[in-house]
């Protein structure tokens, strides 16, 4: 059996992984698309999916996504530019910079949490809500566990 056949017929955790992620991505951007923000692409979710509307440092967003601070900076530079975030000095340390979203990307992560919340119930009702609750459960051991320690 060739390779390219034996993918297909037992795909591997990371096939599946990123079949679900480009589904993931294609579908709640073409969604958010029609929401009023076409501008957004599946690159800056490593900001936009980890922002806190309080807003939150570069390091922290860099962490969290596991993206380099400098992919991070080049984010938030874009962001910046289409009028999602604004940086801010961090009251809490005057040297730092937060990361704050602006009204528009308050809305747009509003509107991600709304769509991500019908996709899961959509995949719910298609495979079972116990099956979908279990596969949610061990999707997230197994990504908890190929993260390592916090």
């Amino acid at each position: 059996m060739r390779r390219s056949e034996r993918k297909r017929e037992r795909p591997d955790l990371g096939i599946l992984s990123g079949r679900t992620l480009f589904s993931l991505q294609k579908e709640l951007f073409t969604r958010l698309s029609e929401l009023g923000h076409a501008d957004v692409r599946p690159r800056h979710g490593a900001v936009l999916a980890y922002l806190d509307a309080e807003g939150s440092r570069a390091s922290d967003l860099a962490a969290q996504s596991g993206q380099h601070k400098q992919v991070i900076g080049t984010l938030v530079d874009e962001l910046v530019a289409l009028g999602y975030v604004e940086r801010r000095p961090d009251p809490a340390d005057r040297r730092a910079k937060l990361v704050v979203p602006t009204e528009r990307g308050l809305d747009h992560m509003e509107k991600s949490d709304a769509v991500l919340v019908e996709m899961e119930a959509e995949h719910a009702r298609a495979v079972g809500e116990e099956a979908y609750a279990e596969f949610k459960r061990v999707f997230q051991l197994v990504a908890e566990r190929s993260a390592g320690p916090a």
